[in-house]
């Protein structure tokens, strides 16, 4: 199993409302509620229509510096995940921004507050199904950060 690398964060997902977000390998939510939210997504389960674009917004403050970070994000479908093309195994430092919203990418420094923004397509070709979405920012083998929420594509 992958060791897990703590990180003092903020995160909040700009999809707001009320959806169940959970820590990863577990099914104990965040404990601050406000850490993450989805937009859009006013109930449990979050709706992905297909052929619209989810947008995610993270506010972080790594405990250590890190010098690179890529995007794991995948739909678990009968405990497989399938990975969502086009956004899994990119790199995340692009998407990296100061608090003033001026770019800032890697590495990020110990102590310092950035903004994770990313977008990705919902594609008409996903099954319209439920399914957990499991999204996370590493660094190699570590997880920075990492959740999952349940979702459904619909039409």
């Amino acid at each position: 199993m992958l060791r897990e690398t703590a990180l003092v964060f903020a995160a909040f997902v700009v999809f707001a409302g009320a959806t169940t977000v959970n820590q990863c390998d577990t099914e104990i939510p965040f404990e601050d509620s406000s850490q993450i939210s989805v937009a859009d997504c006013d109930k449990p389960t979050c709706i992905l229509k297909q052929g619209t674009t989810a947008k995610i917004e993270i506010k972080l403050v790594p405990n250590r510096d890190i010098e690179s970070l890529f995007n794991e994000v995948s739909g678990i479908l009968f405990n497989v995940p399938v990975p969502f093309i086009g956004v899994d195994g990119t790199d995340a430092c692009e998407n990296i921004y100061n608090t003033d919203g001026s770019k800032a990418g890697c590495p990020l420094k110990k102590g310092v507050e950035y903004v994770y923004k990313n977008s990705f397509p919902v594609l008409t070709f996903y099954p319209r199904v439920a399914l957990v979405v499991h999204y996370a920012l590493r660094e190699g083998n570590d997880r920075l950060i990492c959740f999952e929420i349940p979702a459904k594509i619909t039409k």
